[in-house]
């Protein structure tokens, strides 16, 4: 376990997390402005709101340790290669879902460490729970202020139980198909953002394929929280962990998130990814 963040910096980010959360939430309650960046991605001026406050929160916390947040990028790697621990925010994930207000976003703040991320906060205002965990320490969730320790389930028997394989609304729908249509017994649950991952981490879903697109700030809050419960988030090619920070470009592989390993899985996950 990290011993960066102790119990006291642990309670201060979660306490300028959920600061940060209100603030989003302000917003999320009344009209928004929508603008459009380079990569044609949706940004509002709730992503820039929580940028501001989340790396307000940690400048003032940990003022030795670099931010990097999507809101900031332009950081080159030559200049990201040599922290040995930073932290990693996204302040909005799920904008799309922000703007269409369902209410399934996050806002997401990982420390990395050698590129693994050992601790992660995962918030979701709307749904008034966060999840956070420690690697080599404890994961645990808060829902309406109850704490509660969560751990990945045991894969069930799919003969008695399907598996239940969480995917996104919007993105690599014909790939997550084919996965599916090579697993046994299954059902699907649709989810937006980090918490597809943290579906998987409390035990409610069993397998998270995500095979498009996605960048590390996305991935790494949820992936300390996966870890910290038990599970792991895989390179969907080569089932090694996913690492941060590691070339210039913040792209990370197709990937699978899992309680377990199993070769009835990995069997559907090459299939699919050679279909």
């Amino acid at each position: 376990m990290t011993a960066f963040v102790t119990n006291e910096i642990r309670a201060r980010l979660m306490e300028g997390v959920h600061a940060a959360g209100r603030e989003v939430m302000a917003i999320y309650q009344r009209d928004f402005s929508v603008e459009t960046k380079d990569d044609q991605s949706p940004l509002t001026e709730a992503d820039m709101a929580s940028h501001h406050a989340l790396v307000a929160l940690l400048e003032e916390l940990t003022p030795d340790v670099p931010v990097l947040s999507e809101e900031s990028a332009e950081i080159p790697f030559s200049t990201r290669q040599a922290w040995q621990r930073y932290w990693l925010i996204d302040p909005l994930d799920g904008t799309k879902e922000f703007i269409n207000k369902n209410g399934e976003f996050t806002l997401n703040v990982a420390l990395v460490e050698e590129g693994v991320p050992v601790f992660g906060i995962v918030h979701a205002p709307v749904l008034q729970t966060t999840w956070v965990g420690q690697v080599g320490g404890e994961a645990f969730k808060i829902v309406q202020g109850i704490y509660a320790n969560i751990q990945v389930r045991e894969l069930p028997d799919p003969e008695t139980a399907p598996w239940k394989v969480v995917g996104s609304r919007r993105h690599g729908a014909e790939t997550f198909e084919a996965f599916c249509s090579a697993l046994p017994a299954y059902e699907c649950v649709s989810m937006g953002s980090s918490l597809k991952l943290c579906l998987v981490a409390e035990g409610n879903a069993d397998l998270y394929p995500r095979l498009a697109p996605t960048s590390e700030w996305d991935t790494a809050a949820a992936q300390a929280v996966v870890t910290a419960s038990g599970g792991e988030v895989l390179n969907a090619e080569t089932l090694e962990p996913l690492r941060c920070n590691q070339q210039e470009s913040v792209l990370n592989p197709f990937f699978i998130v899992c309680g377990q390993r199993d070769e009835r899985w990995t069997e559907a996950l090459s299939t699919a990814l050679r279909a």
